[in-house]
């Protein structure tokens, strides 16, 4: 999960924010940082050259450099932050190769579900995708609010019942990549990791094609028997029987898992507890 080792186009915008960021932040911070050795080593008691000055008071020169240095880095990281915030919007769609993959991201306690509705397959702590395709994801959660997330691919964003937010991300290297819930609310949350397999898009067919022939069946019954909080330690494939599924849970059609809940014994919570809702 390292953020500066970017496999695609969203991740690799990102970085290059982070780090101009930092390099712009620095004109203020090392600056002052030689400023006060500078000084500290000037006015040493030894310096008899130094010149002691107890009413003074004021300089333009001095005020000029202590707010022109931080205007301009303000001006800068503005800047900076406008224009990627234009063109890393989530929504906004990523160019690539093939036909885009629309995903359907559900966030469940302690659990991703991932429906693949043009596909008609579904699975469970396995996110597979084409190499160069754009990935339009629709998110929502089953549960309680969290954040999906993909570091070498980019674009952390919230998943909140009864609300559906848009992501769009692109993979342009095969492998393997971990995704996870960034969003901590009580014990199981900090298990909520996944594997995001970026295939060729002949290996993407036949994976899909298998998939649609699974024994196992993802409809509204199924559903809800997934949705107990559990921690799954194996990936799980459906053949997705309801294609309208993830429009019945943003919608609240299903109704949403209570969430973690707190023990009677307050001072000790058991597993699922949270003590942030």
């Amino acid at each position: 999960m390292n953020i500066f080792d970017p496999k695609g186009p969203i991740a690799a915008a990102q970085q290059t924010i982070l780090i101009d960021s930092v390099i712009i932040m620095l004109a203020i911070i090392v600056p002052t940082s030689i400023a006060v050795l500078a000084f500290a080593f000037w006015f040493r008691s030894s310096n008899t050259r130094a010149t002691y000055r107890p009413d003074f008071a004021y300089s333009g020169a001095v005020e000029l450099v202590v707010w022109s240095i931080p205007a301009l880095t303000v001006i800068l990281l503005g800047g900076v932050a406008w224009i990627g915030s234009h063109d890393l919007d989530p929504a906004k769609p990523v160019a690539g190769t093939g036909v885009p993959i629309r995903i359907q991201a559900v966030s469940l306690d302690w659990k991703w579900l991932f429906l693949y509705p043009d596909q008609r397959i579904a699975t469970v702590n396995s996110l597979t995708v084409p190499i160069g395709a754009p990935l339009r994801f629709e998110l929502t959660s089953g549960s309680v609010m969290t954040a999906f997330f993909i570091p070498q691919l980019g674009g952390m964003i919230y998943t909140m019942n009864g609300m559906v937010t848009q992501l769009n991300l692109r993979g342009d290297h095969v492998g393997t990549y971990k995704g996870l819930a960034s969003q901590f609310s009580g014990d199981g949350f900090p298990d909520m990791m996944f594997d995001t397999n970026v295939v060729s898009q002949v290996d993407f067919s036949n994976w899909a094609a298998n998939a649609a022939k699974s024994d196992q069946v993802l409809d509204e019954a199924s559903y809800e028997q997934l949705a107990a909080q559990s921690v799954e330690t194996t990936p799980k494939t459906y053949r997705l029987a309801d294609p309208e599924l993830f429009g019945k849970i943003a919608s609240q059609h299903i109704p949403p898992a209570p969430g973690p809940q707190l023990s009677e014994n307050k001072s000790r919570p058991e597993r699922g507890a949270s003590h942030a809702h």
